[in-house]
Order: structure tokens, then sequence, then C-alpha cells
């Protein structure tokens, strides 16, 4: 009997408690979730990308170890295509969540391209309610511009938020850059 692997990928920067939901859910679709972090040079990126293939291996593995008896997670990184990669380890189909209508319309276009492209299926998980608007485009700007982050705590795990205040401490250009005025 054939084995289904589903790919999961992202650039994760940061990963989320939505991408966390995705991944667990997944692991009752699939016998094999593979959470592939993406490396596109040509996109300013807050975390580096062994940071967040980092922050994902220790995260994933926290979902494993509390529900044992569903699926395995892997975690790598990967640069190029997508299918490509998927193609690669094997994968009967991409894992995506859907957190609202954009995300519908995008990941449709993406999904229709890819089975056209590489013969390769899409499933989605519709995000629950408390992930409906997270997104690492946010929980950026809440680190740049916030003072307290514990604003976060409802969007990704201590790890995340613990690593994010050291990039903020640290004043990373991406962070600066969110925190400058238009107006100026």
């Amino acid at each position: 009997m054939a084995r289904h692997l589903a790919v999961f990928p992202g650039s994760f920067d940061p990963i989320s408690f939505g991408h966390l939901d995705v991944v667990r859910r997944g692991r009752h679709l699939f016998d094999e979730i593979v959470v592939a972090v993406g490396h596109n040079p040509g996109k300013a990126q807050l975390f580096t990308l062994e940071e967040r293939v980092e922050m994902t291996q220790t995260l994933t593995d926290e979902i494993v170890a509390a529900e044992p008896d569903a699926a395995p997670v892997r975690v790598a990184s990967f640069s190029g295509l997508t299918v490509d990669y998927a193609a690669t380890v094997g994968a009967a189909a991409l894992l995506r969540g859907i957190r609202n209508l954009s995300d519908l319309q995008y990941e449709i276009q993406q999904a229709v391209t890819n089975r056209e492209v590489a013969g390769l299926e899409t499933a989605f998980v519709v995000a629950g309610r408390s992930f409906a608007y997270t997104s690492s485009s946010l929980i950026r700007q809440i680190t740049a511009l916030g003072k307290d982050l514990s604003a976060l705590d409802s969007m990704v795990p201590p790890l995340v938020i613990d690593m994010l205040r050291q990039k903020k401490d640290a004043k990373h250009p991406m962070l600066q850059g969110l925190m400058v005025d238009p107006d100026e």
C-alpha cells in the first residue's frame, strides 16, 4: 500500500500557532508530514534559514511527543520550486493552511498550477477561528512596533517570542525598517 506523504512548505518567518495547527491536523490526514522551510534568496527574512529550521524542529518535536501515535513529522530546508522539492521526497500532496478568502483565491490558483505543471495535488486545512487573522507579517509588525511582546502570546509559542525579543534587542534591520515613518 502506498504511503501518503505531504509537504507543508513555507518560509515560517516566524512559525506561528496557525502553522503548528496545520501540522497537528495534517498528521491525521497523511502517513508522514515534511515541513519544508523555504529559502528564497530574493526575499528578506527576519530569521536565518538555520534559525527557522531549528525553531520549527523544536516545536514540531513537541507536537509529535504530545501525540506519538499520529504521523511522523520531518523538518527540512529547501530552495527552488516547491513542486521540485516535493518530487524529490516523493510527496503525494502539498499541505496548505487557509485563513480567509484571500488565501483561498491565491491557494487555488497555486494548486491548479501545481497540478497542471507537476501533477501534484494540494490538500487544504481551514484555519481555526483563533488563527484566521494571524500572519508572519503581522507578527513581525507587532514585534517592531510593540513595546510588550506578550501581545504575541496567542499567536506564537514562547520560544518564538524569546527569539523575536532577541532580534528586536539586536535592532535587526528588518524590524528597524518596519519602524520607519513613511511621512518622514
